[in-house]
């Protein structure tokens, strides 16, 4: 196994383009636990810990651009007021010091349904910024996932940046495991309400072959809350709208049994952390709502 340790970003493209199968390395926290096990044995491996422009992040006035290798420590602490989703999901990923080393970057490039990261990144709309010698392009965070442990990037690319709308409203994320942090989640979703343009946005992990949105979900409450004037009044969301929410999120999975949980189980438990992060998520709005009003 061959050691690439490129000094600029430059250097990281131009090392991707001669070795398309070189394995991108940065936190560690995923690829070496597979080195090790010996369950991937690469040609190369491309260290981009010398590549310091992937660990900074720009505030801008409606997007976040994220480094693909801030650490989630530094999302938690600096920058949950702009990305509350992703900062939550951040709280949830592994030890302190995994924390301190992985960033959002590894998750996408690892693309496991079961990333802490997933959920938050599709509820906020995110777009992933890759680049090669050839060009730079986005690609929206749905699009990003094309099968388990799969994505868009093309061999010779590598993710540099996540953009993320900064928050207009609130966003909650929740999971199921054994632990609140230090596991697998056995399932995840994450939600944002987006008072600006009167939409819902929703994702799903550990539930299907990739991370997904509940479309139906959000199409149905973002129409409930419109006949209903909730967003104008801050009104409560029906009971009944709530649990349509939730059986419609549900129905978005598509999960399996394994040694985590069950498929009916993980279907269930999806429709439960749906409707427990609509009603909290809610809850902010309309706090928040009133504290504007008084």
């Amino acid at each position: 196994m061959d050691f690439l340790r490129p000094a600029s970003w430059e250097e990281a493209l131009a090392a991707k383009a001669e070795h398309p199968t070189a394995v991108p390395i940065a936190g560690g926290t995923d690829v070496m636990v597979e080195i090790n096990f010996d369950h991937r044995r690469p040609s190369h491996l491309l260290d981009l810990t010398r590549v310091r422009d992937l660990e900074e992040w720009e505030v801008g006035a409606e997007t976040v651009r994220l480094g693909a290798s801030v650490p989630y420590t530094r999302i938690i602490e600096e920058l949950a007021d702009e990305l509350p989703g992703l900062a939550l999901a951040a709280h949830t990923v592994a030890s302190p010091q995994i924390r301190n080393r992985g960033g959002v970057g590894g998750n996408l490039g690892t693309a496991s349904p079961a990333g802490d990261a997933h959920p938050a990144l599709l509820a906020a709309g995110a777009e992933i910024e890759v680049a090669s010698v050839r060009g730079s392009r986005r690609i929206p965070v749905d699009a990003f996932y094309t099968g388990v442990k799969r994505n868009a990037l093309a061999p010779d690319e590598l993710i540099r940046a996540i953009h993320i709308a900064r928050a207009d409203g609130p966003q909650q994320f929740a999971k199921v495991g054994t632990r609140n942090a230090m596991v697998i989640a056995v399932c995840a979703f994450g939600l944002a309400l987006h008072p600006a343009t009167r939409t819902v946005r929703t994702g799903i992990g550990s539930a299907a072959p990739t991370p997904v949105r509940a479309r139906a979900a959000e199409e149905f409450l973002t129409a409930a809350l419109a006949e209903e004037g909730c967003w104008e009044s801050g009104a409560t969301i029906p009971p009944s709208a709530v649990r349509h929410f939730a059986e419609l999120a549900a129905g978005a999975c598509n999960p399996i049994d394994d040694v985590r949980g069950t498929a009916a189980y993980r279907r269930h438990a999806v429709g439960v952390l749906a409707r427990r992060t609509l009603l909290w998520t809610w809850r902010s709005y309309r706090e928040d709502r009133s504290g504007r009003c008084a």
